[in-house]
C-alpha cells in the first residue's frame, strides 16, 4: 500500500504544486476565506467526494467512505486563512492581494490535504471506513475556526476515532517530519491592561499621578508569573508586546495601554495564573494612585498529543519514510487552535519540513514577509497524510 500511495503522490505533485501555487497567490484572511472554500469545493466536486460546506463560517466538511464505512472513521484537518503581511518573495505565485500573505503555510496545508484526499479516493477499494476532511477557517485569530466548527456540529454524527493535522516547519528540510507525544503546543492569552492615573505637567510629577511610571512597575512586577510562581519544570511565557502611554516629553498622561501574551501548558496553573496576575495588578497599581483594567482574552487551550496514537504515527511515518526522516520534536510556546480538536478526541499534531535538503533555502520562519516553502514537500505532505489516515 505504501508503494501505491508514493506512486500516486508522485503522479499527483504537479497538480498539487499547482493547487498551492493558486492558493498561495489568492491568500485570505481569517473568517473571509470564501475564494478559497470556493476553489475547494470545485475540487472536491470534481473528484466525486461528498462534502458540507459552510460548517462554522467557511469551514468544509468531507467525507471518503468505503466498505463498512462505521467500522473506522478517522479526520484530517488543514487550516485555511491568511496572514496580514505584505509578501517580499518575487515569486511567479506572489500573493495578489496587497498586505495578505499565506506567510504560516496554511496554503501547503490545504493543498496536501486535497491531494491526500484525492489519494484515498483513488484507492478507496482497497481500505475500509470513513475519513473526515476537515478545511478550516479562522486558525490565526481567536476564537479559532477550531471551536466554532465544532460548535457547529462538526462531529455531531460521530466523533472521529482520532484526528490528524500537520504543519509547516522550515527547521526541517522537505522530506522529513516531526513527532512530539503528549502536551506540544502552549496555551495563549491575550493581556489587555489599561492603568489610569492622573495626567499633568512633566516639570511637575506632585500634582500627578503618572501612569507610565505604575505600568513600568507593573510589567517588571508581573515577571514573577513565570519566574517565582509558576513550576520551574513547567514553561510559561508572559510578554508584554504593546505600550501605549500618548503624552509626551513634558506631559503626563491620563493612562497607559499594556498589550501582551501568556502561554503555558497546565491547564490548572494557567488558571490560577490568570487569578494572580489580575490581583497583582490591582495591588500594585492602586497602591500607587491608580486604577487599573485588566482584561484577559482567553484564547486556545494547550494541543495535547496524545500519546499512543503519537507514537503509532511516528512509527508509521517510519515506515512511509524511512528512520532518518523522522525526528523528535521538542516542546513549543507557539499555540495552535488544533488544541480544541485534541480536547475532545485523540489528536496528533505533528510537523513537515519545508526547507531544501541542504538547508540554504526557505528557511524564513513562519510569519515572515519572506516565508516559503521548498515544493517537495508537498510530496511528503500529501503521502504521508493518506497513510497515516489508512494505517490500522
Amino acid at each position: 500500500m505504501i508503494e501505491k500511495i508514493k506512486q500516486l503522490a508522485q503522479e499527483l505533485l504537479p497538480e498539487i504544486i499547482e493547487t498551492r501555487r493558486h492558493i498561495h497567490a489568492n491568500p485570505e484572511l481569517s473568517y473571509k476565506e470564501t475564494e478559497t472554500a470556493k476553489y475547494i469545493q470545485q475540487k472536491l466536486k470534481v473528484w466525486g467526494i461528498e462534502f458540507t460546506a459552510n460548517v462554522g463560517g467557511e469551514g468544509i466538511s468531507a467525507k471518503i467512505e468505503s466498505g463498512d464505512c462505521n467500522s473506522r472513521w478517522i479526520a484530517l484537518r488543514a487550516d485555511m486563512d491568511a496572514l496580514p503581511i505584505n509578501e517580499l518573495n518575487e515569486s511567479e505565485y506572489k500573493s495578489k492581494n496587497p498586505g495578505v500573505m499565506h506567510a504560516c503555510g496554511h496554503d501547503v496545508h490545504t493543498a496536501c490535504l486535497l491531494g491526500a484526499a484525492r489519494i484515498l479516493q483513488q484507492l478507496k477499494s482497497e481500505w475500509r471506513g470513513t475519513i473526515q476532511l476537515v478545511f478550516q477557517p479562522a486558525e490565526e485569530v481567536l476564537p479559532g475556526g477550531a471551536s466554532i466548527m465544532l460548535k457547529d456540529g462538526l462531529f455531531d454524527v460521530r466523533k472521529p476515532d482520532s484526528i490528524f493535522g500537520q504543519h509547516v516547519f522550515p527547521e526541517l528540510p522537505a522530506g522529513k517530519v516531526g513527532f512530539c507525544p503528549g502536551p506540544y503546543m502552549a496555551s495563549t492569552d491575550e493581556l489587555y491592561v489599561t492603568v489610569k492615573g492622573v495626567g499633568g505637567h512633566g516639570a511637575k510629577p506632585d500634582k500627578a499621578v503618572d501612569p507610565v511610571l505604575i505600568a513600568s512597575h507593573l510589567i517588571i512586577a508581573l515577571q514573577q508569573v513565570a519566574s517565582r510562581w509558576s513550576n520551574p519544570l513547567m514553561p510559561t511565557v508572559l510578554t508584554f508586546g504593546k505600550v501605549i502611554a500618548q503624552g509626551a516629553t513634558n506631559i503626563i498622561p491620563q493612562e497607559v495601554r499594556l498589550e501582551g501574551t501568556f502561554r503555558t501548558f497546565d491547564e490548572k496553573w494557567r488558571a490560577d495564573a490568570h487569578q494572580r496576575m489580575v490581583a497583582l495588578a490591582k495591588g500594585l497599581v492602586e497602591g500607587m494612585g491608580g486604577e487599573v483594567d485588566f482584561r484577559i482574552e482567553v484564547g486556545y487551550p494547550v494541543v495535547y498529543n496524545n500519546p499512543e496514537l503519537t507514537n503509532e504515527a511516528k512509527d508509521a511515518a517510519i515506515e512511509y519514510l524511512g528512520a532518518d526522516n523522522v525526528v523528535d520534536l521538542q516542546r513549543r510556546t507557539t499555540a495552535e487552535d488544533f488544541a480544541y480538536y485534541s480536547q475532545v478526541l485523540p489528536g496528533c499534531f505533528y510537523r513537515l519540513g519545508t526547507s531544501s535538503p541542504d538547508g540554504t533555502k526557505f528557511t524564513a520562519q513562519v510569519h515572515n514577509a519572506r516565508f516559503d516553502v521548498d515544493e517537495n514537500s508537498l510530496l511528503t505532505g500529501m503521502g504521508l497524510m493518506a497513510w497515516l489516515a489508512i494505517k490500522e
